[in-house]
């Protein structure tokens, strides 16, 4: 039963995170499956919620095809950024941690990334801060008042929406996927990051801001739902 509950979970997150997908802001470059990536990993939990994800972002991009390297960028990206939001609701910020250390140990260790300005991934850099105590408040969510709700779904929004970022930074800049956008100088992949980085700002506050309107109303009815518990998985 628990299971078909889980597999009946994911088939509606990913869908939905498919039809997300073919929403995109005319300014912004991340489509608005983004907003959905707190509440899949925080109602689904890390192994639902991963899968939801996965299969969201390449069902969308299969039926809406994409650049090959931006198709990459989602199907990694977007998943990651619900694990981490999944480990956070349940207290697990070890498994949070080494997701982060990895990556920015290998962006500052590639040329470029000590290259490119520091203010373009200062996001990350205070959600790497934000991952312990964020996980300590993250059993908030199904049973805190609102008061505690409405403090921990937005912080884990910005760490999960960061490390969605974080992602791409990696693959971008450390696994060199920019090569794959035909950039070759680094005067191209500096005008690529600081561009992205300043849509990045604004769409982690449209994240936290979305998060705070509608995630919190969604948390507090899931909560009114008797004998059932959250995360899924």
């Amino acid at each position: 039963m628990k299971k078909s509950l889980s597999v009946g979970f994911i088939a509606v997150f990913a869908a939905f995170h498919a039809a997300l997908y073919f929403f995109s802001p005319p300014f912004l470059w991340r489509n608005w499956a983004i907003y959905l990536e707190p509440l899949e990993g925080i109602i689904l939990g890390p192994e639902a919620g991963f899968y939801a994800a996965l299969i969201g972002s390449i069902v969308g991009r299969t039926i809406k095809p994409t650049d090959p390297a931006l198709f990459i960028f989602g199907v990694v990206a977007e998943p990651l950024g619900v694990l981490v939001c999944a480990f956070l609701a349940k207290g697990r910020w070890r498994s949070a941690l080494p997701i982060y250390g990895v990556m920015l140990a290998a962006y500052f260790a590639h040329p470029l990334g000590r290259w490119l300005p520091l203010w373009t991934i200062i996001d990350t850099l205070v959600a790497l801060v934000l991952i312990y105590p964020a996980s300590k408040v993250g059993k908030w969510l199904f049973k805190g008042d609102l008061k505690r709700v409405s403090l921990a779904l937005p912080l884990i929004s910005f760490i999960g929406i960061a490390t969605d970022a974080l992602v791409r930074v990696f693959l971008l800049v450390p696994a060199g996927l920019y090569m794959l956008l035909g950039v070759s100088s680094p005067e191209g992949v500096y005008t690529i990051f600081v561009t992205g980085a300043l849509d990045s700002y604004i769409e982690d506050g449209l994240v936290v801001l979305v998060s705070f309107l509608v995630g919190i109303p969604i948390l507090l009815a899931l909560r009114r739902i008797p004998g059932r518990k959250y995360p899924v998985s």
